[in-house]
């Protein structure tokens, strides 16, 4: 039973659970406390000192951190606390690189919007304002430590969320900074490019590689025949930018917007998202019948990918040999689709819209190409699209809906799950009883596989065939999982594992969301619902069932890993003992 205690918040009775701190328990009494360095679940440290109350301490106090006790007396809006945030603030900003209109957070700035609120006019301070350089060295993030307000949220996403602890604070007093450990280059780093260090900046201090210029130009070039494709997570996220609420689906708007930027095709990544399971859910029964090496995990995340290569070597054998739905994509665009319409596939330039800065990496990636042609040429991120929908003037929520194009723009149901966590291994378990047997069944509700706890665990029995499968997303849990594995502890038949928390439909590229929203709202609950929603909606929910696979099978790909397919659709990976993105 839950011990609760009273206090008052500025005169206000509240009672709250014993253990409880005094901002969730303003919050719950409808009370307002700034915050700048918390983040809920993710970044709890009292480090930034917006949050000060009166508690009649001697000094203030940083109410996110501060528990509550019986006959609290709390003050939230006194002269004094107004006065020490107003400071704060200010101190802030007289180290802070002030070039807002040419910030890519600009307008959606959690320290502008502090600075506006606590009618900040001018700073009385004058800082040194410290010169540090940018770190561009990477193929997916950029640091521009000039901007950093020290908050510490991507060090506490980076260290104890992914477990990858690219990113810590060097340094002390005024020339601490956040940076990269001995001050290396972000890609000589284990760094993942996962992103996740952007979505949780509360400034621009940390931001994706902008392409858009590259996309501009292949646009721009008559001689090329310029072609784009979407992932699912994109269409439930890009609404956030033009004002829609979290979650809302906009597939035709913005298929219609990147008809009106000038692509010569629009098509789905959804429709390779089911190859994937054809030729994935192929390797696993064979792996299962032939004795293969087990368990098969997943390989549709380059985050967690890289983060196998450089933490968990021995598991490569483990890793499924397809390539992401995304590069499976380009392949099939430069081989089937070129030949199909005659189009000399050198001229064929793919461009890749993704919810996830690590598809920039992995689009590099050597080992994704066929005949010296780079399975994708470019790839931006939802909020690169959503930057080059408003360059040209399009009014996004008035645009009326369009289609994608055939052949290669019609994806299934089980295609469009591939956004959230679970999605991958549900699609797979859909189709499961076709690819063992060569039959169907009516199965399509397996759903035991959803939601966001940690890892997940399902035992399914297909056709006579007991698979036992986990789930993990983000590093942190993956890591929990294979070191069970490891010490034996546990044993499955497959895993998926997807880099980011709630999988792609909260990449690292997807729209930022501050933090007020964020420690009240599940983007990755509402996002990955909308995914669902799509999925009842359509009328074929088995990737074998999609008529698009069977005519890419029939005239191209003979069958799931053929030898024909495994040029294609198929790849290798290695350990990384140095880091360097040495790609």
């Amino acid at each position: 039973m839950t011990d609760f205690v009273n206090l008052t918040i500025d005169g206000k009775p509240v009672s709250a659970a014993k253990g409880t701190t005094v901002l969730e328990a303003a919050r719950q009494a409808g009370v307002n406390i700034p915050t700048l360095c918390y983040l809920k679940g993710i970044n709890e440290i009292g480090a930034c000192r917006m949050c000060v109350v009166d508690v009649g301490a001697r000094s203030l106090q940083a109410a996110c951190v501060y528990p509550v006790a019986e006959g609290l007396k709390v003050v939230t809006n006194s002269a004094k606390v107004r006065d020490s945030r107003r400071t704060t603030l200010e101190l802030i900003l007289s180290n802070h690189e002030n070039k807002c209109f040419t910030c890519s957070r600009s307008d959606n700035c959690e320290l502008q919007k502090l600075a506006n609120d606590h009618n900040i006019k001018e700073i009385r301070y004058a800082g040194e304002m410290l010169e540090f350089p940018i770190d561009r060295s990477s193929l997916s993030v950029v640091r521009d430590p000039r901007k950093c307000v020290l908050c510490r949220r991507c060090v506490s996403v980076c260290k104890n969320i992914q477990t990858v602890s690219a990113i810590e604070t060097n340094e002390r007093g005024f020339k601490t900074i956040v940076t990269s450990p001995f001050n290396m280059p972000l890609n000589e780093t284990p760094c993942v490019n996962c992103g996740q260090c952007i979505n949780v900046c509360p400034v621009g201090a940390l931001r994706e590689r902008d392409d858009t210029d590259d996309v501009w130009d292949a646009l721009n070039r008559p001689d090329l025949h310029v072609v784009v494709q979407t992932a699912p997570a994109v269409r439930v996220a890009i609404g956030e930018e033009f004002g829609l609420p979290i979650g809302s689906r906009v597939t035709g708007k913005m298929v219609a917007a990147l008809k009106a930027l000038g692509f010569a095709k629009v098509f789905d990544t959804d429709t390779t998202a089911d190859l994937t399971i054809m030729e994935e859910g192929t390797e696993l029964v064979d792996r299962i019948k032939n004795g293969g090496k087990l368990p098969l995990i997943t390989s549709c995340s380059p985050g967690w990918v890289k983060f196998c290569e450089h933490n968990y070597p021995e598991f490569l054998e483990n890793l499924s040999t397809c390539k992401s739905p995304q590069n499976m994509f380009g392949a099939v665009l430069k081989s089937y689709y070129a030949k199909k319409h005659g189009i000399d596939p050198t001229k064929v330039f793919v461009v890749s819209v993704m919810p996830c800065t690590a598809k920039k990496f992995e689009a590099k990636r050597p080992e994704l190409s066929v005949d010296g042609l780079p399975d994708i040429d470019v790839v931006i991120t939802t909020r690169e699209l959503a930057d080059m929908i408003r360059e040209a003037g399009l009014d996004f929520k008035n645009l009326e809906d369009a289609q994608y194009d055939n052949p290669l723009g019609q994806g299934t149901g089980a295609g469009v799950i591939f956004g959230a966590t679970g999605g991958v291994l549900e699609a797979v378990l859909r189709s499961a009883s076709y690819l063992i047997t060569g039959k169907d069944d009516e199965t399509t509700d397996v759903s035991i596989v959803r939601g966001v706890d940690e890892i997940k665990e399902a035992e399914v029995t297909v056709a006579g065939v007991t698979l036992r499968a986990a789930i993990a997303h983000g590093l942190g849990n993956a890591r929990i999982l294979l070191d069970r594995i490891k010490a034996g502890e546990a044993s499955y038949d497959v895993i998926e594992i997807m880099a980011c928390p709630g999988g792609c439909v909260n990449g690292g590229g997807q729209p930022i969301v501050s933090a007020s929203v964020r420690n009240h709202i599940d983007i990755r609950v509402e996002r990955a619902k909308a995914l669902y929603e799509e999925d009842t909606e359509l009328h074929i929910r088995k990737s074998h069932k999609n008529p698009i696979i069977k005519m890419m099978y029939d005239e191209f790909f003979d069958v799931p890993g053929s030898h024909h397919s495994h040029k294609y659709l198929h790849t290798h990976y290695q350990p990384r003992d140095n880091y360097p993105e040495n790609v």
